[in-house]
C-alpha cells in the first residue's frame, strides 16, 4: 500500500514539473520566430537624361591610294628581278629588266643602214653638184637633173624612216628596264626569273605606303550629313584614328544600299592594305528617358521590360513595385529606357532574380567616399 502512494506522488511531481517548464519552453520558441529576415536590395536613384549619344559602326576596307599591279609594255623574257615581295622601293628605282640582245641586234642593224644611207646620200649630192656645173656647159639634159634629185630625196626619206626606227627600238630598250612609277612598297611578285611574258601581265603589284585611305560604305541619310574635308574616328585593329573625309559616292551602291566614303589616314598609321576598317559615328538623340545598368531590368510582358521600383513602407522598411519600360537604346551593359517611372525614384539595380512584387526590403548601407 506504501509502495503504490510513493508512486502516485512521483507521478504527480513529474507533472507539476512538466506543466511548469512547458511556458518557458512556448516563451523561448516565441523569442526566437517573432524577428523576421528581410532581403537586402542596392537602391539607385533615377536620373532624368533630356538625350541620348546613338553610335553607330559602320564597316569597310583600307586601300593605299595607289596600288598597282606594274608590268612590261613589250612582251619578252625576264633577265632580271632586282626586288621582291616585301621590299621598299623608291620612285624611279630599278625593279626588273628584259633580255634585250634581240633589240640590241636590231640597233645594230639600223646603225648599219644608216651608215650604208648617209654614204649613199654623199655620193648623191655629189653626183647631183658635178651635174649641175656639166648642165651649164650643155652636158646634161634636165631629165637626168630630175632623176638625180628625185634620187636625193628618196634617200633622204629612207634615212629619216632609219632614223624613226632606230629611235623606237631605242625607246624599246629603255622600256625593257621595269622602273618603280611612285615610292612604295612591293606586295607581290607575280613572275619567275627566265619567264617569258606577255605585254602588260604585271610583274609585281606595288602599293603606295603614304597615302593610305579607307573605304567604308554609310546610309544615304548619314552621307548627306558629311562634308568633304570633315574628321571623324576611324578604328583598325582597336586603334583609333583620326581620319579626314577625301570624297563622298555620287551613286548607291545597289547590293548594300550604301554611299561610299573615301577617308584619308594619317601617314604615320600602322595598317595593312586590305585590313577592316570601321567609321565610329555618333549621333545625339533627343527623347526623355533614363539611363540604368542592363542588370536593372528583367522580361516582361508585349515585348516590354520591368524594373523594380522601392518605395517606403515604414522606417525601416521597403515595398517592392514593378514597372514597365521600354529599352529605346542600349550600349554595352546599360540601356536608355522610358515608361512607368518618375525621376529621383529608386530603383533596384542588380538581384532581380531573388525578388517579387509586393515583398518586403531593406537597403544596403553605402560606404563612405573618402
Amino acid at each position: 500500500m506504501n509502495i503504490k502512494r510513493g508512486i502516485a506522488r512521483r507521478k504527480l511531481l513529474l507533472s507539476l514539473v512538466a506543466v511548469t517548464l512547458l511556458p518557458a519552453c512556448q516563451d523561448s520558441v516565441v523569442e526566437q520566430t517573432s524577428t523576421p529576415s528581410y532581403q537586402s536590395v542596392n537602391a539607385e536613384p533615377l536620373t532624368l537624361s533630356e538625350g541620348y549619344q546613338f553610335v553607330q559602326q559602320f564597316s569597310g576596307t583600307i586601300r593605299a591610294g595607289n596600288t598597282t599591279g606594274i608590268g612590261f609594255e613589250l612582251a619578252g623574257k625576264i633577265k632580271t628581278l632586282a626586288v621582291d615581295s616585301g621590299d621598299k622601293v623608291k620612285q624611279g628605282q630599278l625593279l626588273a629588266k628584259l633580255d634585250t640582245r634581240l633589240l640590241m641586234a636590231e640597233k645594230n642593224e639600223l646603225d648599219a643602214s644608216l651608215a650604208q644611207n648617209k654614204a649613199d646620200l654623199d655620193l648623191a649630192r655629189a653626183t647631183l653638184d658635178r651635174s649641175l656645173e656639166l648642165q651649164k656647159q650643155g652636158y646634161v639634159s634636165e631629165q637626168q637633173l630630175d632623176e638625180l634629185k628625185g634620187q636625193l630625196n628618196s634617200l633622204q626619206a629612207a634615212k629619216n624612216r632609219l632614223t624613226a626606227s632606230q629611235l623606237a627600238n631605242q625607246l624599246k630598250i629603255d622600256k625593257s628596264d621595269l622602273l618603280a612609277p611612285f615610292t612604295g612598297v612591293i606586295s607581290k611578285r607575280s613572275h619567275n626569273l627566265g619567264e617569258v611574258i606577255n605585254v602588260g601581265s604585271p610583274v609585281y603589284t606595288l602599293i603606295e605606303h603614304n597615302n593610305v585611305q579607307a573605304y567604308i560604305g554609310v546610309p544615304v541619310e548619314i552621307a548627306t550629313q558629311l562634308k568633304t574635308g570633315q574628321v571623324v574616328p576611324v578604328t583598325v585593329r582597336q586603334q583609333n584614328y583620326q581620319a579626314s573625309i577625301a570624297g563622298i559616292g555620287a551613286e548607291l551602291d545597289p547590293v548594300t544600299r550604301t554611299v561610299e566614303l573615301r577617308l584619308t589616314l594619317p601617314t604615320d598609321a600602322k595598317v595593312i592594305n586590305g585590313e577592316l576598317s570601321y567609321l565610329n559615328y555618333d549621333k545625339v538623340i533627343d527623347s526623355r528617358g533614363y539611363w540604368v545598368p542592363l542588370s536593372a531590368l528583367t522580361d516582361g510582358i508585349r515585348g516590354l521590360w520591368n524594373i523594380y521600383i522601392v518605395k517606403p513602407s515604414d522606417e525601416q522598411l521597403f515595398s517592392i513595385e514593378r514597372r514597365d519600360v521600354e529599352i529605346v537604346y542600349a550600349a554595352k551593359d546599360k540601356a536608355f529606357i522610358k515608361g512607368a517611372i518618375s525621376p529621383d525614384e529608386q530603383y533596384v539595380s542588380q538581384g532581380l532574380h531573388k525578388l517579387v512584387a509586393g515583398q518586403l526590403v531593406t537597403r544596403q548601407a553605402k560606404l563612405a567616399t573618402r
